[in-house]
């Protein structure tokens, strides 16, 4: 890596299971190329940790329980750990966005609230809903509201500690739709834990152009059909290409957090 760039670590939690995800984020990454070098480690498959040198972090989605017990999960944390005491200490700060089972993990970590498993996953091109909080949120300017995201989960994050919340400084950014049809609890879509810290549910990371072709083979048509129905692939398809919907997401989160980011270590610091 140069020395004039900044270091930039991808926490890959795919534990070796294939995926779209780990892609589109490099993808992203890759557009910064002029400010960012990056690394990839592979947490949970081979227990990779990087050390607190690195100015951003982000900590991709994953299968699986996030509450599982495992040997990347300690090392994992106690990283985690020390970015937010760093981050409480110095004026160098450590930037890190959570994906999906990252968020669902630190979520937990934290005592936000619980972390249940639905009762049937979650999948689709689906509204998400901002909050008073999240208008506000530079994260999250210049979406829609609702806007839409790839969201695909067999957990979720329900009934906030709003005590604790408030004690760690973080904030609700947007809840999952609305669904007037059945007396469940609105999972969160999206905290911000701190300045730094920011993680969503759903997949900001997930690329339209490529998940319409994956999406388009016929032995993924039918996976698809066979678990959700021919209606959800239809609906999902026809949202993949609109630009209202989930390539202004693409478009805007990650992008957003990488350059704010960049931005924020860069600045000059006076005394």
């Amino acid at each position: 890596m140069t020395n004039n760039k900044l270091k930039l670590a991808i926490l890959d939690m795919n534990n070796n299971q294939p995926n779209q995800g780990l892609r589109c984020i490099k993808e992203i990454v890759e557009t910064f190329s002029e400010d960012v070098d990056f690394a990839i480690f592979d947490v949970r498959a081979k227990n990779e940790i990087p050390d607190t040198s690195y100015d951003i972090y982000i900590s991709s989605g994953g299968p699986g329980s996030p509450l599982e017990e495992a040997i990347w999960r300690e090392p994992y944390l106690e990283l985690m750990q020390k970015l937010w005491g760093i981050n409480k200490t110095s004026y160098q700060k450590k930037h890190v966005f959570f994906i999906c089972y990252s968020f669902q993990v630190m979520c937990n970590y934290f005592q936000l609230g619980e972390i249940k498993l639905r009762k049937s996953t979650s999948f689709g091109i689906l509204k998400v809903h901002k909050t008073k909080a999240g208008k506000k949120d530079i994260l999250l300017d210049g979406l829609h509201d609702p806007f839409y995201a790839v969201d695909s989960r067999d957990w979720q994050l329900i009934q906030p500690n709003l005590k604790v919340f408030a004690g760690h400084g973080a904030t609700i950014l947007s809840l999952e739709k609305i669904r007037t049809h059945v007396e469940l609890e609105r999972a969160i879509m999206a905290v911000r834990f701190s300045e730094e810290f920011v993680g969503t549910q759903f997949h900001p990371e997930a690329d339209p152009v490529s998940m319409e072709a994956f999406f388009s083979l016929e032995e993924n048509k039918q996976i698809v059909i066979n678990s959700f129905g021919k209606e959800k692939y239809d609906q999902m398809m026809d949202r993949m290409d609109d630009p209202d919907k989930l390539i202004m997401t693409y478009n805007t989160i990650l992008p957003k957090f990488i350059s704010n980011a960049i931005i924020s270590v860069k600045q000059p610091v006076f005394s």
